[in-house]
């Protein structure tokens, strides 16, 4: 038996320690505790981050201090940036296909190909960055002398529960379009299937993506999303893994300070995606401007 033979025998499996992704980094949770992560079997997987109040809170601050300069990037930069997200999953395409499979108790080849439409997904809301407000924005038809534009802008920070069952598939099709249109966002995993969404935040960090843009959180949904709902700072939620009861509430505390809400339905992530998430989270500005005489005659523009 050779010393490389021997050695592999002799040789302990090194297990991934996963983490939070916040403000750019990857932090334990403030609170220090985990929880067990167990595929559909029942096999334990992992510990993953239990997050805090606290947690919630940093992320907050982290989404709000990359606000600026995300909503300040060209459209075609943020396009730029969304496409080298999907460039670098490709090249880790083998780990999330293991991490899916037994996240979602797939076959090899069925998680192979909900990678393979995650990556597509991330390459499909590239494109749209720099189109969206050809789509929903424009000049207006007014009586008077001016010119009336609506352009859209981003919400600000906005909330995201992930689906539950879809652990990646699902999770790139809510926030993609998120921060394609320049909102930040604050990340709630798959409580069940969190492993995928951290594994992403490691994506993330080394695709040119400002820290704080994505801030990922694992742990319990309903822990984590009841203080992000009553933040001041968050601007918006959507409630796409929560299930009734949660989501009637989360509703109730968005309500103070008037957050947009974009509440849970039935969606099939494997279908094209159409653009309503994409406006789900935009505001529209409508600026009017004087065109000016022209000549004596008084015409104008």
């Amino acid at each position: 038996m050779s010393a490389v033979e021997k050695s592999e025998q002799r040789r302990l499996s090194v297990f991934k320690t996963y983490k939070l992704y916040v403000g750019g980094k990857f932090p334990r949770s403030e609170s220090g505790r985990v929880y067990e992560v167990t595929d559909s079997k029942g096999k334990w997987l992992a510990n993953a981050p239990l997050s805090s109040r606290k947690d919630a809170r940093d992320a907050v601050v982290a989404a709000r201090k990359a606000f600026g300069g995300w909503s300040g990037a060209t459209a075609y930069n943020r396009g730029q940036i969304l496409y080298r997200i999907a460039e670098m999953l490709e090249g880790r395409k083998e780990q999330f296909v293991r991490e899916v499979a037994d996240a979602e108790g797939l076959s090899k080849s069925k998680a192979a190909a909900v990678v393979d439409a995650a990556i597509d997904r991330w390459v499909w809301y590239a494109g749209w960055t720099d189109k969206i407000a050809q789509v929903v924005g424009g000049g207006n038809p007014v009586a008077g002398p001016f010119f009336n534009l609506s352009t859209p802008e981003p919400t600000g920070v906005v909330t995201v529960l992930a689906p539950q069952e879809s652990s990646f598939l699902g999770l790139v099709s809510v926030i993609a379009p998120v921060i394609a249109t320049g909102n930040t966002v604050i990340v709630v995993a798959s409580e069940k299937s969190p492993l995928p969404a951290l594994s992403l935040g490691e994506v993330l960090a080394t695709s040119d993506l400002p820290g704080g843009v994505v801030n990922v959180l694992s742990g319990k949904t309903a822990e984590i999303a009841t203080p992000l709902a009553a933040h001041q700072d968050v601007n918006a939620i959507d409630l796409a893994g929560a299930d009734d009861v949660l989501a009637k509430e989360l509703e109730i505390a968005a309500a103070d300070n008037l957050k947009r809400v974009l509440r849970p339905q039935a969606v099939d992530y494997s279908e094209t995606p159409g653009i309503e998430r994409l406006t789900a989270f935009l505001e529209t500005k409508t600026v009017w401007h004087p065109t000016g005489s022209l000549g004596a005659s008084g015409s104008s523009y």
